[in-house]
């Protein structure tokens, strides 16, 4: 697997920045999909709206379902900070915006009605565990991510392949704090596309200029190279 220098050292070279992670991961969904998005890099994804080739309906279980990109502070100022996602950001409203309680909110995610949710992540195992919300030692809510992770449709995790000192986030076995067990369809990282399959972690794509043994370095469990593997498109 490589020692820690290393692994430091691949890190060098050049990786997507997380609005490629974000766009890449995109490709994942379908035209009509309702889509709630995580805190933190998978929120850029409503500053993507509207694609060109599909409608999307972004879900935030604190009350809203049709909205778009991010507000600028001006905007956010003048609407007084009406419309707030799932990260507490003030979005811009979409036509045909419905507003709900957080209650109805969960309801829509318990009940299997969301087809994607798209979290970041801290570790990812081999089996799709997911640990997301806390460090060890660090003071931390875990918000409605258990939610999310057990009763969207698709998981998908977008998060740097590694941490900056070169440790791996994709293990054998998670060792934070869970916030689901198998609960991961896909990882998209900086370097990587990998499905979670029944057989282990299978890799379907890596980053311009990357190849299978990089990308195998910097995770700790075996991968499976797909037969057709190729370059992330953006």
């Amino acid at each position: 697997m490589g020692d820690n220098d290393t692994r430091k050292g691949l890190l060098s070279k050049k990786r997507l920045d997380e609005k490629g992670i974000i766009a890449r991961a995109s490709k994942e969904l379908k035209d009509g999909q309702y889509v709630n998005l995580g805190f933190g890099m998978p929120t850029l994804l409503s500053n993507m709206l509207p694609f060109p080739d599909k409608t999307l309906i972004l879900q935030a279980e604190t009350g809203l379902l049709n909205y778009g990109r991010m507000a600028t502070k001006e905007e956010a100022e003048e609407a007084k900070y009406k419309y707030i996602d799932g990260s507490g950001m003030a979005v811009i409203p979409l036509p045909g915006l419905c507003i709900f309680n957080m209650e109805e909110g969960f309801d829509m995610i318990r009940s299997g009605k969301v087809d994607w949710t798209i979290l970041g992540g801290l570790q990812v195992s081999e089996k799709g565990d997911l640990a997301n919300w806390r460090s060890p030692g660090v003071l931390s809510s875990i918000g409605g991510a258990m939610d999310l992770a057990v009763g969207a449709k698709n998981v998908m995790v977008c998060m740097m392949h590694c941490t900056p000192k070169g440790e791996f986030k994709i293990v054998k076995e998670c060792s934070f704090d869970l916030t689901a067990k198998g609960c991961v369809d896909i990882i998209v990282t900086d370097i990587a596309v990998i499905y979670v399959t029944e057989k282990g972690l299978l890799l379907r794509e890596v980053a311009p200029g990357w190849t299978s043994e990089d990308v195998q370095t910097l995770t700790e469990p075996k991968l499976i190279i797909s037969s057709d593997l190729k370059e992330i498109d953006l």
